[in-house]
């Protein structure tokens, strides 16, 4: 019979008693729900249902279009040594009421758990604490880096204190093959082994109680029952040896085995706190402070007494505390640890700038846009916590082996015993084959070859200005070998340039300067587009009288003596002009997709003065970009809605052979549906129609100079509008995943060779223990090797 348990889900969005009869229609149909009793006074509903059904309960209310509002609690726990301890924390949180999801990691030692609102962090802190382990919310930290440090630091005391005391030991072996026989008395051996075996070695034993009361098995129970039987043996060995004889001993195989593994789980932190430096960095990029500008006087103030609109002085050097626009002043931001961006952006009246940027050369005055957790920073550092907290699908793997690898490893270890005692071998040699299984025995390996990769990643990726969202994301993003683009805003400006111009009379300058005045003032884009070519060329506008707009048409005013007008072709023809010099090229223009506008003298003497084409211009590094993911093998398609002379244009241009143009913001998903039959794809957007898309890729990339609603829809963020980017990303993906699966591999391998090695007496315990140590070194070594990555040069 399925165990029942109680559910009160809080409810969002009831209004009557309809709603109330709804959702428990809706939750009666959970499989095997025994009572449904909603209360539309207290928005709450109480479901008698099977253990575990937490999770199809809330969807059931969300398919009746209610919500049923959560919130995610951050968790630092201690005591985790390896992937079984990881396993028992997640289980004893997933059976607390209220959990709906549990992800902890090992590397970080934190747990990120989804509960409904209103759980009581109490409870999950105590299931942890029964699992025997110690558990912080993480917003009650004060200092972790400085918390850390220190545990460091203590570490490596407690490791070199172990070292004097095993170093006697281990001398005489040393100097044996050098003909020097010599050995300490059993009583120095005892007294130098004993501090290491119970003092430095107690975490192993508390540890391992700990998982013996929980009915479940963890690294500890390996060295804690493999070191006792050694030290227990040279007690045993001295007891039984006659007075003035040398007993054979083992004290230096239980001290060198747990002075060694001090060693790894040493190293093995020094490397952890590597992995997560990208996460430090980002938030030692927040200052604590602003000086704020109000009613004519700066004050310094904490950043949490700052309001929107707020005016902020920002003076060279400093970092900016918050996200504005500036108001006054002129500088350069640098801005590389944000977006990547190598080289300071100019700021000027009306630029926006982001918290955590240092400002350069001048004393600016900037208006608060975001504060705290909507700053683009916070963001940004939200985004790279979950991906270094959220588990790859691979890991599901290693969830499986150490729920089973403890018990697994004692049952060969007692097969070893017994196997030796019954060939004939003396106890002495069993018990010791014995150890060496349990001793190099190694979950720690297992528990941190995803977690180590991923948080390096996504770590060096962010640093450069990729923002993979998830553990899935960068999983999956690996395998891609097509990648679809929107054009507008992603592969080209956005904004439309000025692409030609031809002058009746040959004279562009003129042609320039007559148009750019008639446009002055307007904010039409076509408009801006001859502004700002005027500016490049420094050009003089003349003042233009009598401006008035033609709807659907263009401009026209009077310089001077003349009167001007500059629109399309059916002003052109309003007024009965032409040109036979310019048709040819118009409609070469017209068949790249380019948009056309003539300037036409329609007194004293009407005529066509000439001819300017519009168009949206290739962004710096697109051809790049597309040149680079060909070099990868991965295909290249372009969707857009505009038309396919345009289109076809850019795809051209680019050396894009699959292009898909006048597509409808609703039909692009359904385009990348039917690429996803033939392999797996990337959409790279910017805007809010290519949301769909993005979510019905394989892989969804945003540009981060889009929408929120774009970076929310997409797997991979890029902080910068740089398409070169976009194989850059795919390129640390395959690399982390690379290392992925390359530390799996060598986990696996220690163990898979390492046991059976031991188990046939080819190994001592010493040695096995150095092996156990240096497999988590080297698999956290090799995920920091991530750390060296860097984008392709894109000077």
């Amino acid at each position: 019979m399925t165990d029942l348990t109680t559910f009160d889900l809080p409810i969002n969005g009831m209004t009557c008693a309809s709603c109330a009869g709804r959702v428990e229609h809706a939750l009666t149909k959970v499989a095997d729900v025994s009572s449904v009793s909603v209360n539309l006074a207290s928005e709450q509903a109480r479901i008698e249902a099977p253990v575990g059904s937490l999770v199809q309960l809330i969807a059931a209310v969300s398919g009746a279009g209610y919500q049923v509002p959560n919130e995610r609690l951050e968790l630092a726990i201690s005591g985790m040594t390896c992937a079984s301890c990881v396993g028992r924390i997640e289980r004893a949180l997933a059976q607390q009421p209220g959990v709906m999801s549990v992800s902890v990691n090992l590397a970080t030692e934190r747990a990120h758990v989804q509960v409904l609102q209103g759980t009581d962090p109490q409870t999950l802190l105590q299931a942890i604490r029964q699992a025997g382990y110690q558990a912080t919310p993480i917003s009650e930290l004060q200092n972790t880096p400085t918390s850390a440090a220190k545990q460091l630091q203590r570490e490596r005391w407690m490791l070199l204190l172990a070292v004097l005391l095993t170093l006697p030991l281990v001398i005489p072996m040393l100097v044996d093959p050098f003909g020097l026989h010599w050995m300490l008395p059993a009583w120095a051996q005892f007294a130098l082994a004993t501090p290491v075996q119970f003092i430095f070695g107690a975490r192993f034993y508390r540890a391992a109680w700990s998982a013996l009361r929980s009915k479940t098995g963890n690294m500890d129970q390996l060295v804690a029952i493999g070191t006792s039987a050694a030290y227990g043996l040279s007690l045993y060995q001295w007891a039984i040896t006659p007075n003035g004889a040398m007993a054979h001993l083992y004290f230096e195989a239980s001290a060198v085995i747990i002075t060694l593994i001090l060693l790894g789980k040493y190293l093995e932190s020094r490397a952890k706190r590597q992995t997560s430096s990208a996460i430090r960095a980002l938030q030692a990029l927040r200052p604590e402070r602003a000086l704020r500008l109000q009613d004519g006087s700066e004050q310094w103030v904490a950043l949490a007494e700052l309001q929107l609109g707020d005016r902020i002085v920002v003076k060279p050097g400093e970092r900016f505390p918050v996200d504005g626009l500036v108001q006054e002043g002129q500088s350069h931001a640098d801005e590389a640890l944000i977006s990547g961006e190598s080289l300071p952006q100019p700021k000027q009246p009306g630029d926006s700038v982001t918290a955590g940027a240092i400002n350069g050369e001048g004393r600016l005055l900037i208006e608060t846009t975001a504060l705290g957790a909507e700053t683009v920073l916070s963001k940004i550092i939200r985004l790279v916590e979950d991906a270094q907290a959220a588990k790859a699908p691979i890991q599901k793997l290693v969830d499986k082996v150490s729920r089973i690898f403890v018990p697994s490893v004692l049952l060969i270890a007692l097969a070893t015993l017994i196997t030796w005692l019954v060939l004939g071998a003396g106890i002495e040699t069993a018990l010791l084959n014995a150890v060496a299984v349990l001793v190099i025995a190694c979950p720690c390996a297992l528990g941190l070859a995803t977690p180590t990769a991923i948080m390096a990643g996504t770590g060096v990726a962010a640093r450069h200005g990729i923002l993979i969202k998830d553990a899935e994301a960068l999983e999956v993003a690996h395998s891609v070998s097509l990648v679809a683009f929107d054009k507008t805003g992603t592969l080209t400006s956005g904004s439309p340039r000025i692409a030609h111009l031809q002058a009746v009379d040959g004279d562009t300058t003129q042609l320039l300067q007559l148009a750019g005045a008639l446009q002055r003032g307007s904010e039409h884009p076509l408009a801006k587009a001859v502004l700002d070519q005027c500016a490049e060329q420094q050009l003089t506008l003349a003042e233009v009288r009598d401006s008035k707009a033609l709807a659907g048409r263009g401009i026209a005013g009077r310089i001077g003596e003349r009167e001007l007008a500059l629109g399309n072709k059916r002003l052109l023809e309003e007024h009965w002009l032409q040109n036979q010099t310019l048709i040819a090229e118009a409609l070469a223009w017209e068949a790249e997709g380019r948009t056309l506008s003539w300037l036409m003298e329609l007194s004293p003497q009407p005529q066509v003065l000439g001819l300017f084409a519009f168009g949206d211009t290739l962004k710096d590094g697109a051809v790049e970009a597309i040149a680079a993911l060909t070099a990868q093998g991965i295909a290249s398609h372009l969707i857009s809605g505009d038309n396919k002379g345009s289109v076809n244009a850019v795809a051209q241009a680019l050396g894009i052979s699959a292009a898909h143009a006048e597509v409808l913001p609703a039909n692009k998903a359904a385009i990348i549906t039917e690429l996803k039959k033939e392999a797996v794809v990337a959409m790279v957007g910017d805007g809010i129609n290519d949301a769909p898309a993005l979510a019905a890729a394989d892989v969804g990339i945003a540009m981060g100079s889009g929408t929120d609603v774009a970076m929310h829809a997409a797997g991979i963020t890029l902080m910068r509008g740089d398409p070169r980017l976009v194989a850059d990303a795919l390129d640390i993906s395959k690399r982390t995943y690379n290392k992925i699966r390359q530390n799996l591999f060598w986990a696996f391998a220690y163990n898979l060779i390492g046991i059976p090695l031991a188990a046939a007496g080819l190994l001592n315990p010493m040695l096995a223990g150095a092996a156990m140590a240096l497999s988590s070194v080297s698999v956290v070594s090799n995920a920091l090797l991530l750390k060296t990555w860097k984008p392709k040069d894109h000077e």
